[in-house]
C-alpha cells in the first residue's frame, strides 16, 4: 500500500531527489529515468480504443514521436488489426492487465492469474517488457510477481490527473511545466479520454520538439540510460523481457 502513497506525492510535482529518494525507499517501480538527453518516455494507458487509438497515432506519426500503449487485455478482442498497426508504427506495448480495476485490491493468487492471462494476450503479438498496476498503488508482493513473470513496473513522473480532470488546457500547462530529460508521461486512451489525449498531444508534441526533446517509447529510455554509465543511478535497467 505504500507503494500508492509514493506514487501520489510522485504526482504532485516532487523535487526530483524527493523522487528518487520515493523510488529507493519503495523499490521495484520506475518513476523517471535519470539521463541527460533531451529525452522523455510517453506512455498511454487503457487502450485499445478502436475510435481514438487511431487519433492517437495519427498524432503520433504526425510529429515522429514514438510511445508505450499499456493495453487492457479484454480490450483486444477484436482490435488485433490495430495492436499490429500500433506496433508496425514503432511504438511498445505493455501490460495493463485483464480489465480497468485497482490492481492492489486482488488478492496476490488473483493478481497473478491476471497478470499471466493478461501476458497471453499480448505475446501473441510480441516480447512485452513493462506492467503498468492499475490505480498506481503496488505492493512489493506484486512487485514479486511482476519480477517473477519477467516483467518491470512501470508508473510515471508525469501525470495531468487526465482520468479524473477532463480538461485539455490543464493537461498541456501540467505537462509542459513538468517535463525534465528522462520523464515518463502518463495519458489515457479510450472514450473520451482518448479524445482529450489526441488534443493534447497536438498540442504538447510540436513544443516538445521546439524544446529539443525526443519523444520516445519507454524502452528506448531505458536503454538510452543504459549506454550512459556515468547518468545510471538506482534507476537500473529493466529485466529482459519475458518471450
Amino acid at each position: 500500500m505504500a507503494g500508492g502513497l509514493a506514487a501520489a506525492i510522485v504526482l504532485a510535482r516532487p523535487p526530483i531527489r524527493l523522487l528518487d529518494w520515493l523510488a529507493a525507499r519503495y523499490p521495484g517501480c520506475l518513476y523517471r529515468v535519470p539521463v541527460d538527453a533531451r529525452m522523455v518516455a510517453l506512455t498511454l494507458d487503457d487502450g485499445p480504443d478502436p475510435t481514438t487509438t487511431p487519433l492517437i497515432l495519427a498524432e503520433l506519426e504526425r510529429h515522429h514521436a514514438r510511445a508505450t500503449f499499456f493495453l487492457i487485455t479484454d480490450r483486444v478482442k477484436g482490435q488485433e488489426g490495430l495492436v499490429q498497426r500500433l506496433l508496425a508504427a514503432g511504438h511498445e506495448l505493455g501490460n495493463h492487465f485483464r480489465r480497468d480495476r485497482p490492481s492492489i485490491g486482488m488478492s496476490p493468487e488473483e493478481f497473478e492469474r491476471d497478470l499471466d492471462e493478461a501476458h497471453r494476450v499480448l505475446a501473441q503479438f510480441g516480447s512485452v517488457r513493462w506492467a503498468r498496476p492499475a490505480s498506481g498503488w503496488y505492493s512489493q508482493s506484486m512487485i514479486r510477481t511482476m519480477e517473477r513473470h519477467g516483467y518491470r513496473c512501470a508508473l510515471g513522473s508525469v501525470y495531468p490527473y487526465d482520468a479524473t480532470i477532463p480538461s485539455v488546457a490543464f493537461s498541456r500547462r501540467h505537462l509542459l511545466r513538468n517535463v525534465r530529460p528522462g520523464a515518463v508521461l502518463v495519458l489515457h486512451d479510450g472514450g473520451s479520454r482518448g479524445q482529450r489525449t489526441a488534443r493534447v498531444l497536438r498540442a504538447v508534441l510540436p513544443e516538445l520538439a521546439r524544446r529539443g526533446f525526443r519523444v520516445v517509447a519507454l524502452s528506448e529510455l531505458v536503454d538510452a540510460a543504459q549506454h550512459a554509465p556515468a547518468e545510471r543511478s538506482s534507476d537500473e535497467p529493466a529485466r529482459t523481457a519475458r518471450k
